[in-house]
């Protein structure tokens, strides 16, 4: 890794058990998946790894907005970086539940006097700065219990960063984000693999192998005649089944998660503001027929979004599966670039802190 970009020079993957939905329902198997993916990509690369950045997810992370309002320091009002960082503390200093903190504080725009969609204040001249800022919170025990998950795996956490923030480094294009684009990131945090194992009577290891090498979320694309081998429960044989009743499973499914998707960008009202369409990323981006079922649903430009940016074992990490491991990784690397560049090009500072990455993008 150097100033000029990222080399993917190892990468671990282990099945995620002890944690359902990013909440940690057991935490010695936790440990062992930890554990299991650290040592696969130690050996790949070479290195040991001594802290991460860590991505959470899970129904505990919630958002919503605040404003904040200052008057400028400055004799000749103009404003500075300091007044800037004054207006984002105004505008988080809110009153949270019992047990509940905040993880980001991501501001949307600024108002110089009365001129708002301000970017870049600062260099500017006024004497009153606003700042519309959205506040991302998750449940402190959730996110103490997954922290304590990797530190009894050896490992220190750096930095904590919500899951689609971090995707959304390794698919997103500046052009999409300034337009207006959502990113879908279907994981394995949903509850698609327990339904198909009901609707399969098959062992759920199993129907996570059959969705991934036979489904198609989209039936109409799925030849009649297709069929695929299905493995029963209890030790009896193997079943041969029409590859279009695992499409007729699934697509409704798919339907269902998108809809619930559109309802949410509609009760935010952006559903006008998405000039880019959707970026469809995680493991169940994957799945054939979904950005097909997306197009209908949303009406907007529908692609699948796999990480870029990166070079070294580039090829292996082109999936949408490896989205938010790639992004946690360059995030990492944007706010140590940072870091060196603030140092005068000295040695590399770890993030001291959630915000401070944050704040410099708007300096």
């Amino acid at each position: 890794m150097d100033g000029r970009g990222v080399d993917v020079v190892g990468l671990g993957v282990a099945e995620s058990h002890g944690i359902r939905r990013g909440v940690v329902v057991n935490l010695e198997t936790a440990v062992d998946s930890i554990k299991k993916a650290i040592e696969e990509a130690e050996l790949m690369a070479g290195v040991e790894i001594d802290a991460v950045h860590m991505a959470l997810c899970g129904p505990h992370i919630k958002g919503f907005n605040s404003r904040g309002v200052i008057a400028v320091a400055g004799k000749n009002r103009e404003i500075t970086r300091e007044d800037v960082r004054r207006a984002i503390d105004a505008a988080k200093a809110v009153s949270l539940p019992t047990g509940r903190e905040i993880l980001h504080v991501l501001p949307q725009d600024f108002v110089v006097d009365e001129q708002d969609g301000i970017g870049a204040p600062v260099g500017m001249t006024g004497a009153r700065l606003e700042v519309n800022v959205h506040i991302i919170t998750g449940s402190q025990s959730s996110t103490q219990n997954i922290v304590a998950c990797v530190n009894r795996a050896g490992i220190a956490v750096a930095e904590t960063i919500v899951e689609q923030l971090a995707a959304s480094e390794s698919v997103l294009t500046d052009d999409e984000k300034e337009l207006g684009v959502a990113l879908v990131d279907i994981g394995g945090g949903t509850t698609d693999i327990a339904i198909y194992a009901v609707g399969l009577r098959t062992p759920v290891p199993d129907a996570e192998k059959i969705k991934r090498k036979c489904g198609c979320a989209l039936s109409g694309m799925v030849d009649e005649d297709d069929t695929m081998e299905v493995a029963s429960v209890g030790g009896r044989k193997p079943r041969l089944m029409a590859r279009r009743i695992l499409s007729e499973i699934l697509q409704p499914r798919a339907e269902e998660i998108f809809h619930l998707v559109w309802d949410e960008i509609r009760r935010a009202g952006y559903e006008r503001s998405l000039n880019s369409g959707i970026v469809l990323t995680g493991g169940g981006a994957i799945l054939d027929g979904m950005p097909e079922i997306a197009e209908q649903i949303f009406d907007l430009p529908i692609r699948r979004g796999c990480p870029a940016g990166v070079g070294g074992l580039a090829d292996h990490v082109n999936s949408p599966t490896f989205a938010t491991g790639v992004g946690l990784v360059l995030y990492g690397h944007r706010n140590s670039a940072s870091e060196r560049a603030a140092a005068g090009g000295g040695a590399l500072v770890r993030v001291a802190g959630r915000l401070r990455g944050l704040f410099r993008e708007f300096f």
